[in-house]
């Protein structure tokens, strides 16, 4: 069976960018048994720590998209960030927006693989991990890397956002 079009795409910009994960090897997008719409399940399917999931997360910035990834293990201070950034509003993005703009539906955001890059920013709580989990292109696919082949492949920022 042929993998869905988000996680070939997904699956395609890792390979392009030589992406990593923590142990150095290519980072390849795995397929989960069931689909993984939160940090919690993520984790406990991978048997990992919450904190070690990246969580994607896309908002609605003055009208322009932001992702940020996000450590599993706290929430995103959006007053604290909005304020840091000099966005006047930071606002959870609707589920049409983040299709419209990542070619994804929400649970399933990759930090890469849309249609344009998408101004990126990466929790420096995930440096505390030696290899983090990100989503890869649908609800049940995530993939290997560390915080920071996050910032590499996604030419983000790293930035407290808790």
């Amino acid at each position: 069976m042929q993998p869905h079009p988000n996680v070939q795409a997904v699956q395609r910009a890792l390979d392009d960018a030589g992406a990593r994960d923590g142990s150095g090897g290519p980072s390849q997008v795995r397929l989960l048994p069931e689909a993984v719409h939160t940090a919690a399940a993520a984790a406990a399917a991978l048997d990992v720590e919450v904190g070690a999931i990246a969580n994607s997360l896309v908002f609605d910035a003055d009208d322009a998209p932001l992702l940020v990834l996000t450590s599993g293990a706290h929430r995103v201070d959006t007053a604290g960030l909005a304020a840091s950034l000099g966005v006047t509003h930071l606002r959870r993005a609707t589920p049409e927006f983040v299709k419209r703009h990542t070619g994804q539906v929400i649970g399933g955001v990759a930090p890469v693989g849309h249609p344009q890059p998408l101004r990126t920013l990466v929790d420096t709580a995930l440096a505390a991990y030696g290899e983090v989990w990100a989503a890869g292109g649908v609800p049940q696919a995530v993939f290997p890397t560390t915080h920071a082949e996050l910032l590499r492949l996604t030419s983000g920022t790293a930035h407290e956002v808790a």
